[in-house]
């Protein structure tokens, strides 16, 4: 399987995520997360991000739309995410996330599955 990268909207404004269930925790430029609110962690703890090492400090919650479906999340504001396939990401779309909305990943395609976002209904307990 390759990787599944995908055009979304991050507070209004379109950019290309990448769909990492490798990865926890969602990572977003920080340029387009400037006017969501965020928070600092009360214990920074570090990881491992695209070949080099971040701290995470802060945490933000932003509005996105995926396919102009509605979702929200919080996120770890970064400098640069770097470039998949040619593209600039704006986003690498974490396990959490994806757990959160039931967002799924078709492997044989190649693309997202989208089905759980679309019904916006979930069972908590």
């Amino acid at each position: 399987m390759g990787r599944i990268l995908q055009r979304i909207e991050i507070e209004g404004q379109p950019t290309v995520a990448f769909f990492d269930t490798g990865a926890v925790y969602t990572y977003v430029r920080s340029d387009l997360v400037r006017q969501a609110p965020c928070s600092t962690v009360s214990r920074p703890v570090r990881v491992a991000l695209g070949g080099r090492t971040i701290e995470i400090t802060e945490l933000c919650l932003f509005n996105g739309k995926i396919e102009g479906l509605d979702f929200f999340t919080d996120a770890v504001p970064v400098d640069r995410l770097g470039v998949a396939e040619g593209q600039e990401l704006g986003a690498v779309i974490g396990a959490r996330t994806m757990e959160q909305w039931q967002i799924r990943l078709d492997p044989a395609t190649g693309a997202l599955d989208l089905e759980g976002l679309r019904q916006r209904e979930f069972t908590e307990f």
